[in-house]
């Protein structure tokens, strides 16, 4: 992985860039992501906010309350609809907010290797997942969770 790492839609429409590396990466088997993404799940790294740049264009932002309470908001190109990242959260040390970009809009991607999967309830029964890798049945608590990798 060389850092910058470097992203963008479908179209090129939006362009960002990170200047940190990603504090880890992991698929998402709920039922939203395989409906935004047509596929079987979503990839994602977590990167400091602050690490995080918009070099180009303006998304559109999607809002959807999740089964949680929490509204998740979700960057999107206007012009072809990709979805790159969900808007920043706060973790769980003061003054860290985190962001999720989507693996598949990096620019290399030949790096990415998830080691977590959340929401396995729902995924598809032909997916294996790697053996040693953390499996959560639902969504573990994000703040404990993403400061646990933080402080690795």
């Amino acid at each position: 992985m060389k850092l910058p790492l470097t992203g963008g839609c479908l179209c090129g429409a939006l362009r960002y860039e990170i200047g940190e590396a990603p504090l880890m990466a992991y698929t998402c088997h709920c039922t939203d992501c395989q409906h935004l993404t047509s596929s079987a799940f979503s990839l994602a790294i977590t990167v400091p906010d602050s690490a995080f740049r918009l070099t180009k264009g303006e998304p559109r932002l999607l809002q959807k309350i999740a089964d949680s309470g929490r509204t998740v908001t979700r960057w999107v190109c206007p012009d072809c609809g990709c979805w790159l990242t969900s808007s920043p959260q706060p973790g769980a040390t003061p003054g860290q907010i985190i962001r999720r970009v989507r693996g598949g809009a990096l620019d290399d991607t030949s790096w990415l290797q998830p080691t977590a999967h959340f929401w396995t309830r729902s995924k598809q029964p032909w997916v294996a997942l790697p053996v040693g890798d953390e499996v959560f049945v639902t969504q573990p608590d994000l703040d404990e969770f993403f400061e646990s990798k933080r402080s690795r």
